[in-house]
């Protein structure tokens, strides 16, 4: 059977449109990075269909109160076998660690239609399954290689960079995240892994970050058991909180207009109920009587300051 390898091309040039990875712990955990699908297919009701929504649903359950688990459901025949797994990122939580899953169990299939095997890569976790053993076996396949543009060589971001990548490659665990000033850093390895595999997979993708990604002001590394990224780019991860600040502030602003519109046209009725009232009582009361010309010309005014 031809490996998920050898069809992520594919799907890594929709990916190529979507621009930079998120990188910060708050970025969405449902971006797209990548997906993969094996070439063998496997007939509708199916043994192994039933086996295969039987793991992916031990996969969502399994999400709620772990952050890595690996499944095996045994068929008449070894092909009928379903084996997968999941990772969510480090830091995050269960409720999102599980919403994260469930969203890339219900997109692995439009996206993998009755093929024996897929993988699916999203910010905030990792699916993959297949009908064949890959559960344990280290493997230090590229499957995604992106990097920004090139800054120059800015000696002292550059050092901070590496800095930053040396210091991810020293920590243990199987997250890591680091950072210094504008420089971010995060790796991971699939939980199938031994803690030295774990090392090993993790100073290729930074070796690779290095030599491949060179000045960039970002880089990601993803591979088929592990990946590292970095950011040098300071405020580049920030630009969808920045803008949803800016909208945020323009709706408050918005919604200020209109409150301030309600207002007026309540006051204008007010004064002329009032004028009315005026006018049917006391004469002494009439002297008060407002032009209904002034209070539109007035309010006109009021209005048009107001919305420049």
């Amino acid at each position: 059977m031809a490996s998920l390898r050898n069809t992520l091309p594919l799907f890594l040039c929709l990916l190529a449109a979507t621009g930079p990875l998120p990188c910060s712990a708050t970025s969405a955990t449902d971006t797209f990075v990548y997906g993969g699908c094996s070439q063998q297919k496997f007939s509708p009701a199916s043994p192994y269909e039933s086996n295969l929504n039987s793991l992916l649903t031990s996969l969502v359950n399994s999400a709620t109160y772990s952050s890595y688990n690996n499944f095996t459901i045994m068929g008449s025949s070894s092909l009928d076998t379903a084996r997968g797994l999941f990772q969510c990122r480090g830091d995050l939580s269960m409720p999102d660690c599980a919403t994260c899953v469930t969203r890339a169990v219900s997109q692995v299939g439009p996206l993998c239609p009755y093929t024996c095997g897929g993988a699916l890569q999203l910010a905030g976790c990792y699916i993959k399954y297949d009908n064949v053993s890959f559960l344990g076996q280290e493997d230090k396949t590229v499957v995604l290689k992106k990097c920004g543009p090139s800054e120059g060589y800015n000696t002292e971001r550059i050092s901070r960079r590496d800095a930053v990548l040396t210091e991810l490659l020293g920590g243990g665990g199987y997250f890591r995240a680091g950072g210094s000033s504008d420089v971010q850093g995060m790796g991971q390895c699939v939980g199938d892994l031994t803690v030295s595999e774990c090392q090993d997979c993790l100073g290729t993708a930074i070796g690779r970050l290095k030599n491949d990604c060179g000045t960039a002001v970002f880089g990601d590394m993803f591979l088929t058991k592990c990946y590292a990224r970095y950011s040098t780019d300071g405020g580049k991860y920030n630009a969808k909180s920045h803008n949803y600040k800016t909208n945020y502030g323009g709706e408050r602003t918005f919604a200020i207009i209109i409150g301030l519109l309600a207002a007026v046209v309540l006051l204008i009725i007010f004064l002329l109920f009032l004028r009315g009232v005026c006018s049917r009582g006391d004469p002494d009361l009439t002297e008060m009587e407002y032009e209904d010309s002034d209070v539109l010309l007035y309010y006109e005014r009021f209005l048009k300051s107001t919305l420049v």
